[in-house]
C-alpha cells in the first residue's frame, strides 16, 4: 500500500455548508445547495415559468387554428362565390354573422371561456398538472384562509374538532392514539389557539388522506406550506412567543408524521429504495477502509473512547426506528455529539469542523445504517423547515448528508492510495495492512493484541491458499498437456503399426474325453483293489 508522506485528510469550508444563494442559512444537497426557503422560491419560479410558458404556446396554437380556419373559409367562399348563387351567399354571410355575435357575447357573459379552449389545446399531462396544482392551492385556501380569520371558534366547531375522523381512526395504532393524547393535553394550554390549531390539524390530515395520488414531492409542498402557514399564525395572530411558537411546532409535525408515515416514508413511487440499496452495497464494499485513511482524530484503544464510538453507531442505526422527522434528527445530533466528545477525550482539547466530518464518515462506514437514503429524504420533505435551515440540528445534517455524498464518491485519490492499491481493496484480492502486535503499548488488553495477531495469521493464510490455488490450476494445465501428449502418441503409433487380430483357435480335446471317431482304443484303466 503506497501511501503519500503527506496526509491530505478531509476539509469542508464552512461556507459549503452554507446556501449557496447567500442567505446565511444551512444549505441541503437535495435542494441543489440551497435552504429550504430559497429552494421553494426557486421552485416556485420555476414553476410559474413553466406554466407561462404552456399558456403561450396554447395561445399561438390557438391563433394558427383561428388563422388557419379563417383561411380556410375564406377560400372556400371564393371557390363558391358566383352570380348565380348570389342569394346563397348572402344567406351564409348573415348566419356566419349571428354566430360571430353569440360567440362574441358568449365569450364576454363567462368568465374563462378563452382559458376552457386554450386548455384544450395543452398535453393531456399538463392539463393533469396544472389541474393538481389549482386543486392544491384552493384546498390550502380553505385550510388557511376562512378557519384562520375568525375570531374565536363556537362551540360547535370545538365539539367538530374534538370529534376523531373515521379515515383517521382506521390508522389508530397504539402509538398514534398516544401521540394524539400528547398532543391534545400540550394544546390545552394554548385554550382558543390550542382549538383552532387542532382543528386546523385535523382538517390537514383529511385534505392529505384524498390527495394520495399526488407525488411525494406535491405532498411535502403541502407540508411545507402548512408549516409556514401555521408558525405565521402563531407569531402574529396569536403573539405567541418564539419558544412557544417551536414547541408548538414541533408537537404538531409529531402529531402529523406519526399518523402519515407509513404513506409518505421510502414511498413506492420514488427510487429511495434503489438508493438506500445502491448506499449499503457502496459501504460493503469499503469495509476495509481505515480510520488512518480518512485521518480521523480518534483513538479507539482508550476505552472511553471506544465507548463512544459504539454509542454513536448506536444512535445513527437508531435514527431508522424513528417516526417523526424530528426524532430522526434528534439521533443524528446524539450521535454527533457522541463523536465531538471521543475526539475531545483523545485529543486533549476540543474538536474541530475538520475533525468531524471524517469522523462522521468513518462512523457511517463502520455503522451501515438501514435505509439511509430513504431517512434523508424523508427529513428532507416533512420536517419543519426552520430546524434544517438553523441551529445545531440543521448543522449535523448537513455534514451527513455531506459525509453520504462523500462515500458515494470516494476513490483512491481521496483515501491518498495508488488506483492500483484502491482497485485490489474494492475487489477484495488483499486488505491493508493491520497495525503490529509489537507496536502496541504495554496497557493494550491481551484480547486487542491476540485479534490483530489472528487477523496476521489469517493474512498469511490467505496468501497461501493464493498460492496453492495457483500452483493447482498449473499442475492442472500441465496434466492435461501429458494427457494430450500421451494420446496424439499412441494414436501416432496405432496409424503406423495398425494391430491385426487373429480369429480364436479351437481348444484342444481332453485326454480321458470320449473320442466317438476313433473306437478301435482300448478302453480307460479301471482301478482294482487288491488284498494284501
Amino acid at each position: 500500500m503506497n501511501l503519500k508522506s503527506e496526509r491530505r485528510g478531509i476539509h469542508v469550508d464552512q461556507s459549503e455548508l452554507l446556501c449557496k444563494k447567500g442567505c446565511g442559512y444551512y444549505g441541503n444537497p437535495a435542494w441543489q445547495g440551497f435552504c429550504s426557503k430559497c429552494w421553494r422560491e426557486e421552485y416556485h419560479k420555476a414553476r410559474q415559468k413553466q406554466i407561462q410558458e404552456d399558456w403561450e404556446l396554447a395561445e399561438r396554437l390557438q391563433r394558427e387554428e383561428e388563422e388557419a380556419y379563417a383561411s380556410s373559409q375564406s377560400t372556400q367562399g371564393a371557390q363558391s362565390l358566383t352570380f348565380s348563387k348570389f342569394e346563397e351567399k348572402k344567406t351564409n354571410e348573415k348566419t356566419r354573422k349571428v354566430t360571430t355575435v353569440k360567440k362574441f357575447f358568449t365569450a364576454s357573459s363567462r368568465a374563462g371561456a378563452k382559458k376552457v379552449s386554450q386548455e384544450k389545446i395543452i398535453k393531456q399531462g399538463q392539463l393533469g398538472r396544472e389541474r393538481n396544482a389549482d386543486n392544491i392551492l384552493r384546498d390550502l385556501k380553505e385550510i388557511f384562509t376562512p378557519s384562520w380569520e375568525l375570531a374565536s371558534p363556537t362551540e360547535a366547531e370545538i365539539q367538530e374538532a374534538k370529534a376523531p375522523s373515521p379515515s383517521i381512526n382506521r390508522q389508530a395504532s397504539i402509538e398514534t392514539d398516544r401521540v394524539s393524547k400528547e398532543f391534545i393535553e400540550f394544546l390545552k394550554t394554548y385554550h382558543k389557539p390550542g382549538q383552532d390549531i387542532y382543528k386546523q390539524c385535523k382538517l390537514f390530515l383529511d385534505t392529505m388522506n384524498h390527495k394520495r395520488d399526488l407525488s411525494i414531492e406535491e405532498q411535502s409542498e403541502c407540508a411545507q406550506d402548512f408549516y409556514q402557514n401555521v408558525a405565521e399564525k402563531l407569531q402574529t395572530r396569536w403573539k405567541v412567543p418564539p419558544e412557544k411558537v417551536e414547541k408548538a411546532m414541533d408537537q404538531i409535525e409529531k402529531y402529523i408524521m406519526t399518523r402519515q408515515y407509513k404513506y409518505v416514508f421510502c414511498p413506492e413511487t420514488t427510487d429511495d429504495e434503489k438508493k438506500d440499496l445502491a448506499v449499503q452495497k457502496r459501504i460493503r464494499a469499503l469495509h476495509w477502509v481505515t480510520p488512518q485513511m480518512l485521518c480521523v482524530p480518534v483513538n479507539e484503544e482508550i476505552p472511553e473512547v471506544s465507548d463512544m464510538v459504539v454509542k454513536a453507531i448506536t444512535d445513527i442505526i437508531e435514527m431508522d426506528s424513528k417516526r417523526v422527522p424530528r426524532d430522526k434528527l434528534a439521533c443524528i445530533t446524539k450521535c454527533s455529539k457522541h463523536i465531538f466528545n471521543a475526539i475531545k477525550i483523545t485529543k486533549n482539547e476540543p474538536a474541530s469542523a475538520d475533525d468531524f466530518l471524517p469522523t462522521l464518515i468513518y462512523i457511517v462506514l463502520k455503522g451501515n445504517p438501514p435505509r439511509l437514503q430513504s431517512n434523508i429524504q424523508y427529513i428532507t420533505r416533512f420536517c419543519n423547515p426552520s430546524r434544517l435551515m438553523t441551529g445545531e440540528d440543521g448543522y449535523y445534517f448537513t455534514n451527513l448528508c455531506c459525509a453520504v455524498a462523500f462515500i458515494e464518491k470516494l476513490d483512491a485519490q481521496s483515501l491518498n492510495l495508488s488506483q492500483e492499491d484502491f482497485d485490489r481493496f474494492m475487489t477484495g484480492q488483499t486488505s491493508p495492512k493491520k497495525q503490529e502486535s509489537d507496536s502496541f503499548s504495554p496497557d493494550v488488553c491481551l484480547g486487542v493484541k491476540q485479534m490483530y495477531k489472528n487477523l496476521d495469521l489469517l493474512s498469511q493464510l490467505n496468501e497461501r491458499q493464493e498460492r496453492i490455488v495457483n500452483e493447482a490450476k498449473k499442475l492442472e494445465k500441465d496434466l492435461i498437456d501429458w494427457t494430450d501428449g500421451i494420446t496424439k502418441e499412441v494414436q501416432d503409433i496405432v496409424e503406423k503399426y495398425p494391430l491385426e487380430i487373429k480369429p480364436k483357435s479351437q481348444a484342444l480335446a481332453a485326454i480321458d474325453s470320449e473320442n466317438v471317431e476313433n473306437d478301435k482304443l482300448p478302453p480307460p484303466l479301471q482301478p482294482q483293489v487288491y488284498a494284501g
